[in-house]
């Protein structure tokens, strides 16, 4: 799928949806290492960012995105509108996290229908 074609919005500039495929996801549940959470904990006490728990996200959400992108692959759409993302904490060290969206086939605007 054309990661162009996908939006937080429930439209596309130039295109317009000729079929709704429904509701897509890709879940992703980490945890984290306990020599990450020390490395996170040395890192809040220096200050400033705490690249170990940033890079464990970006790589979680990214994950998420994926099998949200194959999920409607197989449905057949050609775009995702409308996406979102949730995070829910299971258990201490154990998160959640949830890309949702709506698939759809989309044309672009000016071809015959």
């Amino acid at each position: 799928m054309d990661r162009s074609l996908t939006t937080t919005t429930f439209t596309l500039e130039g295109y317009r949806v000729v079929k709704n495929l429904g509701v897509v996801r890709g879940i992703i549940v980490r945890s984290r290492s306990i020599f990450g959470t020390i490395g996170a904990q040395f890192q809040s006490i220096v200050g400033g960012d705490i690249t170990l728990m940033m890079e464990l996200c970006e790589k979680t959400r990214s994950g998420a995105f994926d099998m949200m992108l194959d999920h409607a692959t197989e449905r057949g759409a050609n775009a995702v509108i409308g996406i979102q993302y949730d995070a829910t904490e299971l258990m201490p060290g154990v998160t959640e996290v949830l890309c949702y969206g709506t698939a759809v086939v989309v044309e672009p605007i000016g071809l015959p229908a």
